[in-house]
């Protein structure tokens, strides 16, 4: 589980607004909202992100999702973390990592 943090957005009404998007510019708003500030987005948010992201077909923002995680996060460990979290609903969604598809990139 992403460790707990007194200043996450875990707000329902993130996950609300990524349950009501019917198109990527909305999809890209949102994110743009929850990635707002230094917060980084509780894995429910994150979640609800990519299952928009798969409603609207937009798979290089479902990607992109996991870069703005890795940049947010304060180490290694805690970005581990989320991936283990949503390791189930990537696999579903067939969402690869960036580090997955350009390996040389990663190192």
């Amino acid at each position: 589980m992403a460790p707990a943090r007194p200043n996450q957005p875990t707000n329902p009404i993130y996950e609300k607004e990524f349950d009501s998007v019917q198109d990527v510019f909305e999809l890209q708003r949102n994110l743009n909202n929850a990635f707002a500030y230094d917060l980084v987005p509780s894995p429910s948010v994150v979640q609800a992100a990519l299952k928009a992201a798969r409603r609207v077909n937009d798979f290089p923002t479902a990607v992109r999702v996991f870069e703005g995680l890795k940049a947010k996060v304060e180490n290694n460990g805690q970005y581990e973390q989320y991936l283990a979290e949503l390791k189930p609903l990537r696999e579903e969604f067939g969402i690869v990592l960036k580090e997955e598809m350009y390996p040389e990139e990663a190192k």
